[in-house]
């Protein structure tokens, strides 16, 4: 069977290029997945999240020594179900800073990706369960909702940040981002609202779009300068699928750049090391990689305060049945639903410091679990200068990727990174957590200097799973992809997801995610851009107060 569009990946953008592109008859779209389907319940319940990072629907990927964290090694998970990352976050709905966006346009080169440019494609995926005003919409097909299962440490949280000057934020997605408050979250109807739910089971009927599991693309084919198809791994061997059009490829800041370079399309030299003959010499092919790493407190709760004590085996049973008849409890919970966003360095453009609380002790991989109730309150650099590269390890496909985000490379990601932790361990020692922490017991009170707060980070850091940038958009030579997504020097293939971004949003990044595949999608189909956002105090014809205009 003929396909116009090739899709390789089902992550978020993926999923967004599917449900889009497949809205025209006359198209014929293939989406490729590697992973499986989203069957398992841990998938949509909000709290399975505590399972995603310990290894389920995950490629099992690593990075390499980091060399300027002492060598450490860390477990870098990597969807690799339907949905994507979507499908196995903690589903918090955040965009970024304004600033991040406009900087892409003025900075960067990328006219066109603006914050005012890019607010509609945001609005347009959004259903929002509150919000509808100049920031958010509701009607799209991602849920957006409030937290249900929020419980009294959260709010001792957030006046506990206000007692450190930090303000009540009532919404980081809206007119300013500072803050500590209530995340939104991608939920609907209290379960999980992944691309794959939202963008996909929708329209899985339609007669011109094929969905295939399971199918690990090995490369793009290339037909001299122009993509003509991919090659999919089958355990007959290789298959060969053509694509009329295009070939999109959205495999995901590590995946896309991985699959180029299987496909001899990236640095020669690096090709030429691992035995890959080179069809296009693209040098920024995986450089350009940027990610958030995540610094965390954990403390020891004076009671059951968090939902460590859940993992007692009546306890788990009842939280299931409980979320089953009510959809309530702590299942219901992504047990990341409070949080913020503040400085590190005072001078900084925009925050530069995100917190995540989360409800419980070793709630992530790696992290250490209490033997009695904890909390813990990450805290991520939101600004790196550092740069990394994703790379291969061998000719092999199936190969695991070299990946190495080189944390702390720039001395000053080291320095406000620490200046983040240091933050952190202040709100925990606030007033209005004072009922509930009992004490700090990670880094713990023996740990003050500099130096032993760098050593506690090598030690006990991890990803906030936020990498982007590794197939770069703009017009220098380190771009891979123009601002329409095409991969430069060649035609028939665009690279439409996180990987483009030129530089990482100051969020979690799956929401910023949904919006490239929107606008990617829009590019595609040769569409008018949606208008660029107007806000309410600069339009001339206001209505009367109390009137609504539908538009």
């Amino acid at each position: 069977m003929a396909f116009d569009y090739i899709i390789t990946g089902a992550g978020p953008a993926g999923c967004v290029l599917a449900n889009r592109l497949s809205e025209d008859p006359d198209v014929k779209v293939l989406l490729l997945e590697a992973g499986g389907g989203d069957w398992n319940p841990l998938f949509h319940m909000p709290a399975g999240f505590a399972k995603m990072t310990k290894g389920v629907a995950s490629w099992g990927w690593q990075t390499v020594p980091q060399k300027h964290m002492k060598g450490r090694v860390l477990r870098y998970t990597q969807a690799k179900v339907i949905g994507g990352g979507s499908s196995i976050n903690a589903q918090l709905y955040t965009r970024g800073n304004a600033v991040d966006y406009d900087t892409w346009a003025t900075e960067d080169g990328c006219d066109g990706w603006s914050y005012r440019e890019v607010l509609p494609y945001f609005k347009r995926a959004e259903d929002n369960q509150r919000f509808a005003d100049d920031y958010h919409s509701y009607g799209g097909p991602i849920g957006v909702s409030m937290p249900v299962s929020a419980l009294p440490i959260c709010d001792a949280y957030i006046r506990a940040g206000q007692e450190l000057g930090i303000p009540y934020n009532h919404d980081f997605n809206g007119k300013q981002q500072a803050g500590v408050g209530f995340y939104q979250l991608t939920q609907r109807d209290r379960r999980r609202s992944s691309a794959s739910l939202a963008y996909l089971n929708p329209i899985r009927n339609r007669k011109n779009l094929t969905v295939r599991l399971g199918a690990r693309v090995t490369r793009v084919v290339l037909e001299g300068s122009r993509a003509i198809g991919v090659e999919v791994a089958t355990s007959g061997g290789a298959e060969t699928i053509l694509a009329d059009r295009e070939v999109l490829v959205s495999s995901g800041a590590i995946g896309s750049p991985k699959l180029l370079l299987q496909s001899g399309i990236g640095p020669a030299d690096h090709l030429s090391s691992v035995g890959v003959k080179v069809h296009h010499d693209l040098p920024g092919v995986g450089s350009n990689m940027q990610d958030h790493l995540d610094l965390f407190v954990i403390a020891e709760c004076t009671g059951d305060h968090t939902y460590d004590g859940v993992a007692k085996l009546h306890r788990t049973v009842w939280a299931g049945l409980e979320y089953a008849l009510f959809r309530t409890g702590p299942v219901a919970s992504s047990l990341f639903e409070t949080g913020g966003f503040w400085y590190a360095d005072p001078n900084a453009r925009s925050p530069d410091i995100q917190f995540h609380l989360g409800l419980g002790s070793g709630i992530e991989a790696g992290v250490e679990k209490l033997k009695n109730a904890g909390v813990t309150l990450n805290s991520a650099y939101l600004h790196p200068r550092s740069r990394g590269t994703v790379r291969l390890s061998s000719s092999d496909a199936a190969s695991a990727p070299l990946i190495d985000p080189n944390y702390w490379s720039d001395p000053h990601d080291r320095a406000m990174s620490l200046e983040g932790l240091k933050l952190a361990r202040e709100i925990f020692q606030q007033s209005a957590l004072k009922p509930f922490i009992m004490a700090e017991r990670l880094p713990g009170p023996k740990v003050t200097t500099d130096e032993e707060l760098f050593e506690y980070g090598c030690a006990n850091a991890k990803t906030d799973h936020h990498p982007v940038g590794t197939c770069k958009m703009g017009t220098g030579r380190d771009a891979v992809v123009g601002l329409d997504l095409k991969v430069h020097g060649l035609q028939g293939l665009r690279v439409c997801d996180s990987s483009v971004m030129p530089r990482v949003p100051s969020c979690n990044t799956n929401a910023p995610t949904i919006m490239v595949g929107e606008k990617a999608a829009d590019i595609i189909r040769d569409l008018q851009p949606l208008p660029a956002a107007i806000f309410a105090h600069e339009r001339n014809d206001q209505l009367p107060r109390g009137r609504v205009r539908i538009e």
